[in-house]
């Protein structure tokens, strides 16, 4: 078996990457960004006014003049106006600062009377003040947005105002996801004792939107090796990636490695030294179709999808890959055999900013339902057994 850190090196250097495409501005929240954003002008592209109030020539002030006759009135979007010595712009938040004028004081601190406005006792002005001075944001032709990054609400609004209409992102893939086995049954048809409700297929393609990916289908396939092979094949032919669940352990229905084999996908490796989720498979197909066949155990599928699949997909989107995080356990947790150990967790915090991780331990592989109060997993090394109350470990979040 090969461990951890080489299951994900191997896929990851397996994985062909998707081609950029362009698509509206307004759609692309939620996408990978593969070009960069350079800003169309300056920002603010004028010296911006930051409050209602008037304009004033500080030099004015400085030399104890306290009323100003009003010269005229300046909104937002109005044509900059030129001001006059020795008078006063009404002027509005988000408007140009008039020619001459170098000096904002707030309506709060004036009156307006007859035309002419008057300063309350004592105010002391300053030169510049209330002024969002040109460029001093970013300047034109900075970087706003390099290419890696997930396009969230906030980058949307620096698109928008870099006068972008259409940006280039990385393909959407094509994922099929096939839940084998002969005892499933949809939600909603009649079951018999002896069977068991489909549940893998669905988390699956939730898990997979959750993360950004929503060109997903889900098929369900009995475990026959002329109809797997069959329906797989077309599978292969209209997606960029399989993901099945059940059919790779080591049973007499197990079928899947080999009608994989059988449709010229090549094994990249098979096992991993992990609970749960050792009996996962992964492969190329014949025309780089990347192919994850997890364990049909619901915890293992779940934890293998996000623990390679997920990662694998963000990788071929061109997303940059972020920094570690760490979670410390609140208490201490005992796994002998050695194999890495992705333990379910609830995370807490306390005053400090600490960020602690509650074990939440599954009954088996098959108790799915423990995993909904939780927010993701430690991933325990296999060099170790004893975890004391207080160690750190690298977590990942649903």
């Amino acid at each position: 078996m090969i461990t951890t850190a080489e299951a994900r090196d191997a896929i990851l250097a397996a994985m062909p990457a998707l081609e950029p495409e362009s698509v509206p501005v307004d759609v692309s929240a939620g996408r990978v960004l593969r070009q960069s954003i350079l800003a169309e002008r300056d920002q603010p592209p004028f010296d911006r006014v930051m409050m209602d109030g008037i304009a004033i020539s500080f030099r004015d002030f400085d030399k104890g003049v306290r009323q100003f006759p009003l010269q005229a009135t300046q909104a937002a979007g109005d044509e900059t106006l030129s001001l006059e010595p020795g008078k006063a712009i009404e002027i509005m938040t988000g408007a140009s600062l008039p020619h001459g004028a170098d000096c904002i004081v707030p309506v709060e601190r004036i009156v307006v009377s007859n035309g002419t406005v008057e300063f309350e006792k004592d105010y002391k002005a300053k030169e510049r003040q209330f002024i969002h001075p040109r460029g001093s944001d970013y300047k034109q032709d900075a970087v706003l947005l390099n290419s890696g990054k997930r396009i969230s609400a906030m980058d949307i609004a620096i698109i928008n105002s870099c006068g972008l209409t259409n940006v280039e992102v990385s393909r959407s893939p094509s994922i099929r996801v096939i839940s084998t086995g002969n005892e499933l049954v949809p939600a909603g048809d009649p079951i018999e004792p002896h069977q068991i409700r489909m549940s893998n297929g669905p988390a699956v393609i939730a898990m997979l939107g959750q993360h950004g990916f929503g060109d997903c289908a889900h098929d369900h396939l009995v475990d026959e090796p002329e109809l797997l092979g069959k329906n797989i094949g077309k599978h292969l032919e209209d997606a960029d990636v399989l993901i099945l669940s059940g059919g790779v352990s080591m049973g007499k229905a197990d079928y899947i490695p080999q009608v994989l084999a059988d449709l010229g996908v090549e094994v990249v490796f098979h096992k991993i030294s992990q609970r749960p989720g050792k009996p996962m498979w992964f492969g190329m197909g014949p025309k780089q179709q990347a192919v994850f066949a997890l364990p049909g155990n619901p915890v293992s599928t779940l934890v293998c999808c996000r623990h390679y699949v997920i990662p694998a997909l963000h990788a071929a989107s061109g997303l940059k890959e972020s920094q570690p995080e760490f979670a410390t356990l609140t208490q201490s947790v005992m796994f002998k055999p050695k194999l890495t150990y992705f333990l379910p967790v609830r995370l807490l915090s306390n005053t400090g900013g600490q960020v602690l991780a509650m074990p939440v331990h599954t009954n088996t592989s098959g108790d799915f339902a423990a995993l909904s109060g939780t927010d993701g997993y430690l991933e325990l090394p296999l060099e170790e057994s004893n975890f004391p109350a207080g160690s750190s470990a690298i977590l990942k979040r649903w």
